[in-house]
Parts: structure tokens; sequence; C-alpha cells
């Protein structure tokens, strides 16, 4: 059982030693936990002179790297932190800006950002954030602003810690409210899961606009103990630069990333063989088996597969470290909550069976904001309903077979894109294979596959169909292949399925 060290992020705070690093950079000297826990004090007394307390929602637009890391955690001691995506359009910004309600915005000095016109058309008070010159992550604020908070003070278990959206792919993004006591769960949880400790490094290659970056590195890290260090965003080029100074103990990334650093691994292999890594992470996306077995030889670590989303403040389900066993293809254990299967009907389903998997537990969200139709549809019996499908098996393994919109259904039979992609990956030819539905007249709808071929490698759909139709069933068999450079990604590096079909113009 995981032990809760803290119930708010000011408290987990309190554990790092005064003189060891918590939070660093390449290039940078660290701020030590001693200094991030002034930073934090000083951060929420800023905030409290600007009128903005505990409940009020600071929006953030900063770049990747430790003032976004440091800035996350000082600012949830005593507010409500809205890290928003830097790469937005005036348009997006506008949405988000006036969908979250923020008290003000908090922006990096000098950083050119529509974010700050928009800010002001709404009159939206905006703060600069400054870093110092001194170690990585330490930062003041400066605003022309003054006022007396409604709450002031630290903030307690039950405040809203960290508000996302979700993605919104098929309609508009639903807020996600994360409370203290969520977001230090799942912290706990994952420190829990991958023995972290004081002396345990991260290196974070993640966006920290994500709950992956904000939770999985940065928070975990912090509540350990431990450090992290933070690059400016992930750049296959210069990841094992970056690793050869942070000399991490692990990472944690998405499929394509490891793949684009997997690629790039063979020349690296001396950086590899006198570092210190224990394991590597992956989560957010589904990692095929080949990349698994691929990257631990790479590096000669196990790569621990874990599943997450933004409504369980990232971590649900993890494959253990050895000596315990994980498995390729599957997401492993519960990993903090309680994961079931469920029916349409709300039952809980027996071992092996396949259903919808739902979750409970400390690290959960209590519910969409101002949503009440949502949350009717996501809570089932005390349920949160994952959207994903799947099943357990006897020794409590998950194993997903894809989100329950994205299951391809062909003329009443269900096909799992990920057993395709899975298929289509053990071709020798394939580096990178996105399965998906492609509109069909008769059908409704038609597996459609788009695949990314190893450099140097030759190949034409019709022999990779020969191909699949080996291993799988004839209607599982993708009826059109297209041949990309570069499959789409979301701002995460996570591939796209739902409309893929649109955008590359496909139907049958």
């Amino acid at each position: 059982m995981t032990t809760y060290l803290a119930d708010t992020v000011a408290v987990l705070l309190s554990r790092g030693a005064d003189d060891a690093p918590a939070i660093g950079a390449p290039g940078r000297p660290a701020l030590t936990h001693r200094g991030l826990r002034a930073l934090a004090a000083r951060t929420r007394e800023s905030l409290n002179a600007m009128g903005i307390g505990r409940h009020d929602r600071v929006a953030m637009v900063l770049p990747n790297g430790p003032e976004m890391a440091s800035a996350f955690v000082a600012v949830a001691t005593g507010a409500t932190t809205a890290p928003l995506n830097p790469a937005y359009r005036a348009d997006e910004f506008d949405f988000y800006l006036s969908d979250l309600n923020a008290k003000c915005l908090l922006i990096q000095q000098g950083m050119d950002s529509p974010a700050r016109e928009i800010a002001a058309k709404r009159n939206i008070p905006i703060v600069e954030l400054i870093p110092s010159d001194g170690p990585a992550g330490d930062f003041t604020l400066s605003a022309s602003l003054t006022g007396t908070p409604a709450v002031p003070g630290i903030a307690e278990a039950e405040d809203v810690a960290l508000v996302l959206h979700t993605s919104g792919t098929t309609s508009r993004p639903k807020i996600v409210p994360l409370r203290q006591i969520n977001v230090t769960a799942s912290a706990y949880h994952i420190g829990d899961m991958l023995s972290l400790a004081p002396a345990d490094t991260c290196m974070n290659i993640m966006p920290l606009f994500h709950i992956h970056g904000l939770i999985a590195a940065v928070l975990s890290s912090l509540a350990a103990g431990g450090s992290v260090v933070c690059t400016p965003g992930f750049n296959a080029f210069k990841f094992f630069s970056w690793f050869d100074e942070a000399h991490p103990s692990w990472f944690t990334a998405v499929p394509t990333m490891h793949q684009a650093i997997l690629g790039l691994a063979g020349r690296n292999k001396d950086t590899i063989a006198k570092g210190r890594l224990r394991f590597i992470r992956s989560s957010s996306a589904s990692l095929p088996p080949q990349v698994m077995t691929a990257v631990e030889e790479a590096f000669g670590v196990p790569v621990i597969e874990s599943y997450g989303m933004t409504e369980a403040a990232h971590q649900m389900a993890s494959n253990p470290l050895p000596p315990r066993p994980h498995f390729a293809g599957s997401v492993g254990i519960a990993a903090g909550p309680e994961v079931a299967i469920m029916d349409d009907d709300g039952n809980i389903l027996p071992t092996g069976a396949l259903g919808e998997i739902v979750i409970r537990g400390r690290n959960v969200t209590a519910g969409y904001e101002n949503n009440p139709d949502a949350n009717a549809k996501a809570f089932t019996n005390g349920w949160f309903r994952t959207g994903d499908q799947g099943t357990l098996d006897a020794q409590g393994y998950l194993r997903l077979t894809g989100r329950l919109k994205e299951i391809i259904n062909r003329g009443g039979e269900k096909v799992s894109p990920l057993e395709v992609d899975e298929c289509l990956m053990d071709h020798p030819a394939v580096a990178q294979v996105v399965t998906f539905a492609m509109p069909h007249q008769k059908l409704g709808e038609e597996v459609a596959a788009a695949v990314v071929l190893r450099e140097g490698m030759t190949l034409d759909e019709h022999t990779l169909r020969d191909f699949a139709a080996t291993k799988l069933a004839q209607f599982k068999v993708p009826r059109k292949i297209v041949f990309l450079a570069e499959i789409p990604k979301g701002a995460t590096g996570k591939l796209q399925r739902i409309g893929l079909a649109d955008k590359l113009g496909l139907s049958a």
C-alpha cells in the first residue's frame, strides 16, 4: 500500500534534503530543495500581494524548462495552476483563457506570444516571470497589480491544484480539476511503482503543459526527495548530450520519442554505457512491443510501460520493476487506483472479459467542471469510465485493445487498431504505424493504416497487406495503406488516429 506523506504540494516539498538538488537544467546549476521551498513561499507571498490566492486560477504560458517546472510547483502551493501550450494560436488562447476564468496570465518576461494580446483584450492582468541569474528554475514575479485575495495562504488538500483540458478530439474540450490530494497521491503512486529515492534523477523531455511531464517527471521526483533535470523540450539530436550531462537514473517519454531516441542509440553506445539508468518509462500511448524490446536491448535496462490519463492525475496502471515480470503489450497492474472492467450496464466483469476499463481512488478527479452531462456518462456507481477497452488477466495485468471511440466497426466486426499496429510493426521495413477507421459506404467503417518506413527501406501496399493477412483475420487486414514521411502527432508527441482519414482525404 502507498504511504501518503502529504496531501498538499506544499507539504510534499518538505521531503528533500536542504542542500540536495531539486530542479536542474542542462548547462546550469541546480536549485536545491531548500531553494525550491523558499521559492514557493516567496511566490505565494507575491501572488497574495497581487490579490491572487487559493481558488484563483493562474494561466501559465512558459517555455519548457526548469522555470516552468518550478513555477508549476510554487504556484500550486497557494493557487490553482492552469498550464497552457505556448504554441497555441490566438484563437486557442482566446478559448482557453476565457473558459478557465483565469485571474491572471503568468508569462515569461520577453516571451512573444499572442496570449499577451488576448489577455489584454479580456482584461486579464499579466504577471511576468523573470528567471534569475542563479540556479535553474529560480525566478521572481513582477506585475502592476495589488489586492487582497479572498482566501490567502497555503492551499489545502481539497483545493484544486491543477486544471487541464481534455484533448477534445471529438467534442468541446472539458475542464478537468485536479485537487491537491489527487496530484500528490499520483506522485506517490508513481514513486512507489518505480522505487524512487532521493538519489534518483529524472531527465524530463516531456512538455510541461501536459499531465505526463508535470506529475510523472516533476512531482514524483520531488515527492521522493530526488531531482528532475528539465530540458527545453524533446530534441532527439540533443538527447544524448543532455543525457551525458544530466546523468539521469531514469526518464519518461511517449512511444514516438522512444523511437526517435532509438534511431540514434547505436552511435551513442559509450554515453549509454557510462550512464546510471535504472529503467526507462513509457506512457501516454501504447508502446509497440517491438520498440520496447529494441529500447531494452539498446540501453540495457527494463522499459516500464505505464497507463495514465488526465482525469486520474496521470497514472492508473504500471508494469512493476524487476524482479517482478513486465510484459510487452501490457500496461501492467493497478498502480494507485482500483482498476476493473465494466460492461455497458455498469456490471463489473470477471477476469479475462473484454469491456471498458474503470477506476476509482484517491488520485481520480471528482468530476468535470460545470458539465453534468459529461459526469453522468463518466461515472457509474462511483467508478470513473476511462473510455478505454481492455482485459484484466488472472495475475492482474491489464491489456488495452484501444479507446472505445477508436475501435473500428467494420460492418459489425470490431477491430482493435492496436492489434493491427502490432502486426504491421513486425514487418522489418516498418518503423511506425497507426491504424485508423476510414469511412465506407456499405460497411460504415473500413480498416486503414498509415505507415512510415525505415530509412533506406522500400515496401508496397500489396506486399504489406499480404504480410498482414498471414497474421490477422481477413476482416482486420487494412483495406488501405498509405505511406507517409511522418504521421501527424498531437502536442505531446502522440500519434493521432481520430480524424486521420479526413486529414488524408481517405474513404472507401
